[in-house]
């Protein structure tokens, strides 16, 4: 059973969280101790709280999961870890976010973090059956990602910034469903697929990776943020931002399963791109 703790943790997708370095990270203060510390809290945090949520989540989807070809093996699904055990990992995880959190402790950070909690919850205890809501929550969970960063920093968060992470999110999730609904083609492993059709998700990812990259490139171009970084060298990394989106475009329409983390993991390519992506970034923020 212990060997199935991090799988049903989902550990790997701790990488999500790397989010809340964001804000910390583009305001060119990461590595300054007031900022780095709270960051690094507030990530262990989310990591803990994060599993919490898929926990939950794992034990009220147990018997639909069965019915899935790649879900089946979940540690809940599969029978590898008791749900009583599973419970008692989640109360264990859930005080390790509130003593982490409270080493860096911000109220507005903390309203971020139980809105995270509670907008999860909520998807696990229904609305993830509920059309464009179970999207919306998806997209959430990034954005409040970044918000929670920059209110443990108190750092703002430009609103270009803010568009173009609200922009890609939507994209990654209309991405996730789309695929979904390409694997299963029926509703016996996701009741709220039925709501969907390939051609409806298809033109909204679209419209929103062509929304994210305008946005991106406007915050690099933007007057306020040449003047906060001092140099206007940020529009450099939108060719490199543009082959990162058209490299993970075609990899969602391939045979992957649609999950951000998935996606990036099993590619070598992107994986790389991201790596130049943010070199480029350290390079013109910090040097």
């Amino acid at each position: 059973m212990l060997r199935s703790l991090p799988k049903l943790m989902r550990m790997h997708h701790y990488i999500k969280n790397l989010l809340i370095f964001a804000a910390a990270a583009c305001s060119g203060r990461l590595f300054e101790p007031e900022v780095f510390r709270p960051s690094l809290w507030g990530f262990l945090a989310f990591c803990m709280l994060s599993s919490v949520i898929y926990i939950v989540n794992d034990i009220r989807d147990r018997e639909r999961d069965r019915l899935h070809p790649v879900k089946a093996g979940r540690p809940i699904a599969s029978g590898a870890v008791p749900v009583p055990a599973a419970l008692i990992l989640a109360g264990v995880l859930t005080a390790a976010s509130i003593g982490f959190h409270l080493l860096a402790f911000r109220p507005t950070a903390t309203l971020f973090l139980a809105a995270y909690a509670g907008i999860n919850l909520a998807y696990s205890f229904g609305l993830k059956n509920v059309p464009i809501v179970d999207i919306a929550i998806l997209s959430a969970g990034f954005l409040l990602r970044i918000l929670y960063g920059a209110a443990l920093c108190g750092i703002a968060v430009s609103n270009w910034l803010y568009l173009t992470v609200l922009s890609v999110a939507l994209y990654c999730a209309l991405g996730k469903r789309r695929n979904e609904l390409k694997r299963s083609g029926g509703e016996e492993t996701r009741k709220v697929l039925k709501a969907y059709t390939a051609d409806f998700l298809d033109k909204n990812m679209y419209m929103c990776l062509a929304l994210a990259n305008v946005f991106y490139a406007l915050w690099s171009m933007d007057k306020e943020t040449a003047q906060l970084y001092d140099n206007s060298r940020l529009v450099l990394t939108v060719p490199i931002v543009l082959l990162i989106t058209m490299r993970y475009s075609m990899k969602v329409e391939g045979d992957s399963d649609g999950d951000p983390v998935e996606v990036l993991l099993h590619d070598r390519l992107l994986l790389l791109l991201c790596v130049l992506y943010l070199t480029a970034m350290l390079a013109i923020l910090y040097l």
